[in-house]
């Protein structure tokens, strides 16, 4: 498989110039016209975590996060740097991409650095496989894109069709061969990658968070699946800004020196004392900057650039709301999944986890929401159960 690192003018900005999808995820899953088919020059990578579901078990479910986020400020530095947007997918212990072909060389060097660099400071490996999209279409699988505004800031990338899905069992099998790359020198970019917000508890008169991962069994219209889905949450749970997990008054930094130490490992590989001063500082200072208008203000923004749904050819959502909400949504669920609709696997947790993208202040941040405790890991594993059990 060859990659080139040359600017294809005809493709490259093709995820920029797609239309801006308003109204609600359930309209948009509903009309297929509107989904746009991925250029078959361009390449699905995928980032995990070996064996997330035992380092969440130990208690690492945060560190967990935090890998997975430094995939995407990995692969996102290079695609700001090129000045090109990329759709990404985080997955809690992962995340997935799908890019151009002009980054595609760069940016698999760039997290085999990554790779490398996580192994030797958390002792966690993570996997790191490329599919062109080509070849995903040869197999006869499809892959449709659609860019939804989520918020009045904030867009989110979803997908139609079963193509990121056959990546996965292809790149995380055991026949995969990664293609090897020349190593590149240097620490991994990961500016802007930050981990200082503390657990965030549900809203007020909210009493639990729900992480929640849905597939649409083969044979079923997966558009009409998954907007009867979103159209059944949003009937039970009310509008996203009502079920977002994240609000200003739960959020509370997160002042622990060992956390610091985390991030700064993550960040480097090493302590350095002056970047760890920085930190300290940063930190105590964004607590009264955190009190001044500027400092709402980005609170505001901060709230509506999380990411809680991620729609990458299966439902990855974490909402928050009460008892009586999740049971009627688990009924719901219970009877699609007979009908031989659906399989779903669902988690709860008392909190959410946050980690952060911050390229700037004003609108260059993105905030990865998961489930206390594990809360994808731990859906994902009820699903796959499922899966194998061939229910």
């Amino acid at each position: 498989m060859e990659l080139t690192d040359t600017l294809n003018s005809n493709t490259d900005l093709f995820y920029d110039h797609l239309p801006e999808h308003r109204g609600t995820l359930a309209d948009l899953l509903a009309a297929q016209e509107q989904f746009s088919k991925v250029p078959a020059d361009w390449y699905v990578i995928i980032t995990d975590i070996k064996n997330s579901t035992i380092a969440v078990m130990n208690g690492l479910h945060q560190t967990v996060n935090l890998i997975a986020t430094g995939s995407i400020v990995t692969v996102l530095n290079i695609a700001f740097s090129a000045g090109l947007e990329v759709p990404f997918f985080f997955g809690g212990d992962g995340a997935t991409f799908i890019i151009p072909p002009s980054i595609a060389e760069v940016t698999m060097k760039a997290l085999k650095l990554y790779k490398a660099h996580t192994l030797t400071n958390f002792d966690l490996e993570i996997r790191v496989g490329i599919m062109p999209v080509k070849q995903i279409y040869d197999e006869g699988h499809e892959l449709q894109i659609a860019r939804f505004k989520s918020s009045s800031i904030f867009f989110i990338p979803v997908i139609l069709g079963n193509g990121l899905n056959y990546s996965e069992q292809i790149i995380k099998g055991p026949d995969y061969l990664a293609q090897e790359y020349d190593d590149a020198d240097g620490e991994p970019d990961l500016t802007g990658m930050q981990c200082r917000w503390d657990q965030v508890a549900p809203p007020d008169k909210q009493e639990e968070v729900v992480s929640l991962l849905v597939l649409a069994r083969e044979g079923c219209c997966q558009s009409k699946v998954f907007s009867k889905i979103m159209g059944k949450i949003d009937e039970i749970y009310g509008s996203p800004e009502k079920r977002q997990p994240i609000s200003v008054t739960k959020l509370r930094l997160n002042t622990n020196f060992h956390r610091f130490g985390v991030e700064m490992l993550a960040k480097f590989g090493r302590m350095k004392p002056l970047k760890f001063l920085e930190i300290v500082i940063k930190t105590f200072i964004g607590k009264l900057y955190f009190h001044t208008r500027k400092g709402k203000q980005y609170l505001k923004r901060l709230v509506a650039m999380t990411d809680t749904i991620v729609l990458d050819g299966k439902i990855n959502t974490v909402m928050s709301g009460t008892q009586q909400q999740r049971k009627k949504l688990e009924t719901f669920l219970k009877e699609m999944e007979a009908s031989k609709e659906i399989i779903y696997g669902l988690f709860i947790s008392n909190a959410s986890v946050m980690s952060c993208y911050v390229r700037n202040m004003d609108d260059g941040h993105i905030h990865f929401v998961d489930g206390a405790e594990g809360g994808y890991t731990n859906a994902a594993k009820v699903l796959k159960a499922k899966l194998k059990g061939g229910e």
